[in-house]
């Protein structure tokens, strides 16, 4: 099944463009927009071939521990084709969940100048890297992994050798951020093909839905339960024990105690969901409300109904969140183990971090900000600022430069990502 949505860029009836193939297990709310804008543009034609539709048919989520149904459109913009068998297939769960031989033939025949797979497992993604490399089209990769991601020393050492080997038969890999570059560098990628491609998302959407009049941020804030001009503190992710949202509880006992006032609100839904209830009322957190579950379309605004953003996860490859967040002007406190920390948590410019489970760390972390509220003012236009450069644009100009180096269109100068 072929769903195809394609937009005129000027000029481009004036050379040819170039068709990359995005393989990907199913679609996803943060990627779809990226192919939609990298298929605008006068030199690039987008396709995804996804492995399931479950995220738009509506299916379990073992995260949040529902059924879900994005309510954006993941499939405007660019070609979308779903694999034979997608519409049998649920979330990806191991490495043979998505086998899918039937990639094989939609890469051989696609007639692509390229193709990219979203990290090496389930095993599907390594059918499409056999395919290209077989019809000679050049193979780029993009995964999340950073060396900050703990494993038991037989895994990382299995995983850096066999994985390693693999990334280093490919044409290049693309990184999401400055410690998923180092990562390629530890396994042995060279530099030269390595290409910055940031994990972004639509910023446009973002800072213009949370742009509220008062009114509305006011009635937003009342939707929540909340009557007062009193700082919210937000949480808005999975509610997963790596997650660690009953560290912002125990933290926020603590600024109780100190009477420090503020309100919390946790958006989200999953397996910790009835024990975070139970933390709550044993901890006696008034001040804290549960919002559930919250669809894409609303995000926005409810990052502007509030204050500040916490994401206390462990084990945390990116934290999309964390750009949402900052899009909506908010400081974010994140924890040291979350792999976009390096890159776009500035620590007292716009905002803090901590180590993961220092639940004493969060607290601290939070007090000057819930005292301050022109300090809260500044970081969010920290946050907004550091955000505007951590976008589409970049990952535009990464991916640009990974064709070109296989001689693809002309050569582009793609940023190189260091850590702050």
């Amino acid at each position: 099944m072929i769903w195809a949505v394609r937009c005129q860029s000027p000029g481009s009836d004036q050379i040819r463009r170039l068709r990359v193939a995005f393989i990907n297990t199913h679609p996803i709310q943060y990627f779809a927009p990226l192919y939609a804008d990298l298929n605008c543009t006068a030199d690039l034609s987008v396709t995804a071939l996804y492995l399931s539709d479950y995220s738009v048919r509506g299916a379990s989520d073992r995260g949040f521990g529902r059924i879900v149904k994005w309510d954006v459109d993941l499939l405007a913009g660019y070609e979308a084709r779903l694999i034979r068998g997608a519409e049998r297939r649920g979330e990806p769960d191991g490495f043979f969940s998505a086998v899918a031989p039937q990639l094989w033939r939609e890469v051989c025949s696609g007639a692509f100048d390229a193709v990219v797979v979203h990290g090496h497992t389930p095993a599907a993604m390594l059918v499409a890297a056999a395919a290209a490399k077989m019809a000679r089209i050049p193979i780029f990769l993009r995964c999340e992994t950073h060396l900050g991601l703990r494993r038991s020393p037989l895994k990382s050492l299995a995983r850096r050798a066999l994985v390693g080997a693999y990334y280093r038969q490919l044409d290049g890999v693309l990184a999401i951020g400055s410690a998923n570059r180092a990562f390629y560098r530890a396994i042995g990628i060279p530099e030269r093909r390595i290409f910055d491609v940031p994990y972004a998302v639509d910023n446009r959407r973002f800072m213009t839905e949370a742009r509220l009049a008062d009114g509305e941020r006011r009635e937003l804030r009342a939707g929540f339960g909340i009557h007062d001009n009193r700082p919210i503190v937000l949480f808005a992710a999975k509610f997963q024990r790596r997650k660690r949202p009953d560290d912002l509880l125990r933290a926020a006992a603590r600024l109780n105690r100190e009477h420090v006032v503020f309100h919390l609100v946790m958006v989200g839904s999953g397996e910790m969901e009835a024990e975070l209830h139970d933390l709550a009322q044993h901890l006696g957190l008034p001040n804290t409300y549960f919002a559930g579950f919250v669809n894409q379309a609303a995000l926005p605004r409810v990052y502007a109904a509030c204050d500040v953003f916490v994401l206390p996860s462990e084990n945390e490859t990116w934290g999309l969140a964390v750009n949402e967040a900052m899009c909506a002007g908010l400081p974010v406190v994140v924890s040291s183990e979350i792999g976009c920390a390096p890159d776009l948590v500035h620590d007292n410019c716009n905002g803090r971090t901590f180590l993961a489970g220092d639940a004493t760390g969060l607290t601290d972390a939070l007090r000057p900000l819930l005292s301050d509220p022109e300090l809260r003012r500044r970081m969010g236009e920290s946050s907004r600022n550091i955000i505007a450069r951590w976008s589409y644009a970049e990952c535009r100009a990464g991916l640009r430069s990974a064709l070109a180096s296989v001689g693809l269109g002309p050569a582009r100068t793609s940023r190189v990502m260091v850590a702050r």
